[in-house]
């Protein structure tokens, strides 16, 4: 992990199987969070495509103080979200946004760059 910041770092590019992620490094999957950030290993859960994100996935990014959540789908919308997820997210009062990859980052980088204690999961690939 990197980046000491309260803030939630900005994704400086993104491209197919590729970010830049401020004061955290580059990879293809990440999970960002205020201050700070890893890659997202999906072995981690047992993550796949379908059923998609899983709430423990989401776990790291409310203990670490995320209020807003922004999950993304893949450049071509293969990842789902499990429902399960979503019903943890409300049930904690977290504030969910569930978009295409690109359209997602901008969503985190505009909420991050207003101060927003905002985390997110981002797959690259498809």
């Amino acid at each position: 992990m990197a980046h000491n910041e309260s803030l939630s770092p900005q994704i400086k590019h993104l491209s197919w199987g590729r970010m830049d992620v401020s004061g955290v490094g580059m990879g293809k999957d990440f999970k960002l969070w205020p201050g700070g950030g890893r890659e997202w290993d999906w072995r981690e859960t047992g993550t796949h495509h379908d059923p998609g994100i899983q709430p423990a996935d989401v776990q790291e990014l409310i203990r670490n103080g995320s209020k807003t959540i922004v999950l993304s789908r893949g450049m071509l919308l293969m990842l789902k979200t499990c429902q399960q997820t979503l019903d943890l997210l409300e049930q904690q009062r977290i504030k969910v946004h569930v978009e295409e990859t690109k359209a997602a980052a901008e969503i985190y980088n505009d909420l991050a760059s207003q101060g927003e204690p905002v985390g997110g999961l981002f797959h690259s690939t498809c």
